[in-house]
Protein backbone atom coordinates (compact mmCIF):
# COMPACT_ATOMS: atom_id res chain seq x y z
CA UNK A 1 0.00 0.00 0.00
CA UNK A 2 1.40 3.40 -0.98
CA UNK A 3 2.07 6.29 1.36
CA UNK A 4 -0.77 8.21 -0.30
CA UNK A 5 -3.21 5.36 0.38
CA UNK A 6 -2.14 5.13 4.04
CA UNK A 7 -2.43 8.89 4.52
CA UNK A 8 -5.88 8.86 2.95
CA UNK A 9 -6.98 5.95 5.13
CA UNK A 10 -5.69 7.65 8.25
CA UNK A 11 -7.41 10.93 7.30
CA UNK A 12 -10.65 9.04 6.73
CA UNK A 13 -10.36 7.29 10.11
CA UNK A 14 -9.62 10.63 11.77
CA UNK A 15 -12.78 12.16 10.31
CA UNK A 16 -14.85 9.12 11.26
CA UNK A 17 -13.81 9.70 14.87
CA UNK A 18 -13.84 13.51 14.96
CA UNK A 19 -16.29 14.54 12.26
CA UNK A 20 -15.49 16.66 9.22
CA UNK A 21 -15.16 20.19 10.57
CA UNK A 22 -13.51 23.27 9.03
CA UNK A 23 -10.20 24.46 10.42
CA UNK A 24 -9.16 28.10 10.53
CA UNK A 25 -5.79 29.82 10.36
CA UNK A 26 -6.04 30.28 14.14
CA UNK A 27 -6.63 26.54 14.56
CA UNK A 28 -3.60 25.77 12.42
CA UNK A 29 -1.43 28.20 14.36
CA UNK A 30 -2.48 26.67 17.69
CA UNK A 31 -1.93 23.12 16.47
CA UNK A 32 1.48 23.94 15.00
CA UNK A 33 2.56 25.47 18.31
CA UNK A 34 1.34 22.57 20.44
CA UNK A 35 2.01 19.53 18.21
CA UNK A 36 4.51 18.29 15.64
CA UNK A 37 4.15 16.94 12.11
CA UNK A 38 4.23 13.15 12.36
CA UNK A 39 6.56 12.69 9.39
CA UNK A 40 9.04 15.15 10.90
CA UNK A 41 8.91 13.39 14.28
CA UNK A 42 9.48 10.03 12.60
CA UNK A 43 12.45 11.42 10.66
CA UNK A 44 14.06 12.74 13.85
CA UNK A 45 13.50 9.48 15.73
CA UNK A 46 14.42 7.15 12.88
CA UNK A 47 10.97 5.63 12.50
CA UNK A 48 9.09 4.76 9.35
CA UNK A 49 6.07 7.03 8.98
CA UNK A 50 4.08 4.46 7.00
CA UNK A 51 4.63 1.83 9.68
CA UNK A 52 3.41 4.32 12.29
CA UNK A 53 0.30 4.94 10.18
CA UNK A 54 -0.30 1.18 10.04
CA UNK A 55 0.01 0.94 13.82
CA UNK A 56 -2.53 3.74 14.18
CA UNK A 57 -4.95 2.10 11.75
CA UNK A 58 -4.49 -1.25 13.54
CA UNK A 59 -5.32 0.28 16.93
CA UNK A 60 -1.86 -0.07 18.43
CA UNK A 61 -0.96 3.63 18.54
CA UNK A 62 -3.29 6.62 18.97
CA UNK A 63 -4.60 8.53 15.97
CA UNK A 64 -3.19 12.02 15.32
CA UNK A 65 -4.53 14.68 17.62
CA UNK A 66 -5.31 16.95 14.68
CA UNK A 67 -5.21 17.12 10.91
CA UNK A 68 -3.92 20.53 9.90
CA UNK A 69 -5.67 22.21 6.98
CA UNK A 70 -2.75 21.26 4.71
CA UNK A 71 -3.32 17.59 5.57
CA UNK A 72 -0.37 17.26 7.96
CA UNK A 73 -0.92 14.63 10.65
CA UNK A 74 -0.21 16.46 13.91
CA UNK A 75 0.88 14.40 16.91
CA UNK A 76 2.36 15.09 20.36
CA UNK A 77 6.13 15.20 20.53
CA UNK A 78 6.04 12.29 22.99
CA UNK A 79 3.85 10.11 20.74
CA UNK A 80 6.09 7.05 21.18
CA UNK A 81 6.97 7.52 24.85
CA UNK A 82 4.33 5.19 26.31
CA UNK A 83 4.96 2.45 23.74
CA UNK A 84 8.68 2.66 24.48
CA UNK A 85 8.01 2.43 28.22
CA UNK A 86 5.72 -0.55 27.68
CA UNK A 87 8.36 -2.39 25.64
CA UNK A 88 6.82 -1.81 22.21
CA UNK A 89 3.51 -1.10 20.52
CA UNK A 90 2.45 -4.76 20.77
CA UNK A 91 2.70 -4.59 24.58
CA UNK A 92 1.22 -1.12 25.00
CA UNK A 93 -2.44 -2.05 25.47
CA UNK A 94 -1.79 -4.51 28.31
CA UNK A 95 0.62 -2.08 29.99
CA UNK A 96 -1.79 0.83 29.62
CA UNK A 97 -4.98 -0.88 30.82
CA UNK A 98 -3.19 -2.39 33.83
CA UNK A 99 -3.14 1.09 35.40
CA UNK A 100 -6.86 0.72 36.18
CA UNK A 101 -8.10 -1.86 38.69
CA UNK A 102 -11.37 -2.27 36.79
CA UNK A 103 -10.73 -3.93 33.39
CA UNK A 104 -13.79 -2.28 31.84
CA UNK A 105 -12.54 1.17 32.86
CA UNK A 106 -9.08 0.35 31.54
CA UNK A 107 -10.53 -0.74 28.20
CA UNK A 108 -12.65 2.41 27.95
CA UNK A 109 -9.63 4.58 28.67
CA UNK A 110 -7.58 2.65 26.10
CA UNK A 111 -10.23 3.27 23.46
CA UNK A 112 -10.26 6.97 24.37
CA UNK A 113 -6.46 7.06 24.16
CA UNK A 114 -6.46 5.44 20.71
CA UNK A 115 -8.94 8.04 19.44
CA UNK A 116 -6.21 10.70 19.67
CA UNK A 117 -8.71 12.97 21.41
CA UNK A 118 -6.70 13.29 24.62
CA UNK A 119 -5.60 16.71 23.38
CA UNK A 120 -6.88 17.96 26.74
CA UNK A 121 -3.57 17.10 28.42
CA UNK A 122 -0.06 18.40 27.87
CA UNK A 123 1.28 14.90 28.62
CA UNK A 124 -0.99 11.91 28.00
CA UNK A 125 -0.17 9.13 30.46
CA UNK A 126 -2.32 6.87 32.63
CA UNK A 127 -1.31 8.99 35.63
CA UNK A 128 -2.37 12.32 34.09
CA UNK A 129 -5.59 10.81 32.70
CA UNK A 130 -6.51 9.54 36.14
CA UNK A 131 -5.55 12.79 37.82
CA UNK A 132 -7.67 14.82 35.40
CA UNK A 133 -10.69 12.64 36.22
CA UNK A 134 -10.02 13.02 39.95
CA UNK A 135 -9.69 16.78 39.65
CA UNK A 136 -12.85 17.32 37.62
CA UNK A 137 -14.83 15.23 40.13
CA UNK A 138 -13.28 17.11 43.05
CA UNK A 139 -14.01 20.47 41.41
CA UNK A 140 -17.65 19.48 41.01
CA UNK A 141 -17.85 18.55 44.69
CA UNK A 142 -16.10 21.75 45.74
CA UNK A 143 -18.54 23.84 43.69
CA UNK A 144 -21.42 22.18 45.53
CA UNK A 145 -19.81 22.99 48.87
CA UNK A 146 -19.24 26.62 47.82
CA UNK A 147 -22.87 26.96 46.77
CA UNK A 148 -24.11 25.46 50.07
CA UNK A 149 -21.90 27.81 52.09
CA UNK A 150 -21.14 30.99 50.12
CA UNK A 151 -19.17 32.40 53.04
CA UNK A 152 -16.74 29.48 53.15
CA UNK A 153 -13.25 30.23 51.78
CA UNK A 154 -12.78 29.00 48.20
CA UNK A 155 -9.04 28.33 48.52
CA UNK A 156 -9.53 24.56 48.10
CA UNK A 157 -11.57 25.05 44.92
CA UNK A 158 -8.99 27.42 43.46
CA UNK A 159 -6.18 24.98 44.27
CA UNK A 160 -7.98 22.21 42.37
CA UNK A 161 -8.62 24.49 39.40
CA UNK A 162 -5.00 25.63 39.38
CA UNK A 163 -3.77 22.03 39.29
CA UNK A 164 -6.10 21.20 36.41
CA UNK A 165 -4.97 24.37 34.63
CA UNK A 166 -1.38 23.11 34.79
CA UNK A 167 -2.37 19.80 33.16
CA UNK A 168 -4.45 21.23 30.31
CA UNK A 169 -3.53 23.25 27.21
CA UNK A 170 -5.64 26.13 25.93
CA UNK A 171 -7.63 24.21 23.26
CA UNK A 172 -8.78 25.80 20.00
CA UNK A 173 -12.10 26.54 18.31
CA UNK A 174 -11.87 23.31 16.29
CA UNK A 175 -12.02 21.31 19.53
CA UNK A 176 -15.37 22.84 20.43
CA UNK A 177 -16.70 21.73 17.04
CA UNK A 178 -15.52 18.14 17.23
CA UNK A 179 -16.50 17.73 20.90
CA UNK A 180 -19.88 19.31 20.26
CA UNK A 181 -19.63 22.00 22.90
CA UNK A 182 -17.40 23.60 25.50
CA UNK A 183 -14.13 21.98 26.51
CA UNK A 184 -13.15 20.95 30.02
CA UNK A 185 -11.06 24.12 30.25
CA UNK A 186 -14.16 26.16 29.48
CA UNK A 187 -16.31 24.44 32.10
CA UNK A 188 -13.86 23.44 34.83
CA UNK A 189 -11.32 26.27 34.73
CA UNK A 190 -12.46 29.47 33.02
CA UNK A 191 -16.10 29.28 34.12
CA UNK A 192 -15.16 28.42 37.71
CA UNK A 193 -12.71 31.31 37.98
CA UNK A 194 -15.34 33.68 36.61
CA UNK A 195 -18.00 32.39 38.99
CA UNK A 196 -15.79 32.19 42.07
CA UNK A 197 -13.18 34.94 41.69
CA UNK A 198 -10.26 35.04 44.06
CA UNK A 199 -10.54 37.76 46.68
CA UNK A 200 -8.38 40.75 45.88
CA UNK A 201 -5.30 41.00 48.02
CA UNK A 202 -4.92 44.28 49.87
CA UNK A 203 -2.22 46.51 48.48
CA UNK A 204 0.95 46.71 50.51
CA UNK A 205 1.78 50.14 51.80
Amino acid sequence: MSQTDLKQQLAQRFREVNGDHPTTDADDAYVSAQFVVMEELCAVQGRDADEVRRLMLDGRLPLPGYLRSDGAEMVPADLFALADEAGGADLLEAWFTAHWADPATGKAEWDAYLSGQYVCLHAVTPATIRRKDELTAAIGAAIGAAIDDPDAPAAHLHALVDELDALEPAFTAYDRLRFGGPTSRDTCIDAIRARFPRPERPERR
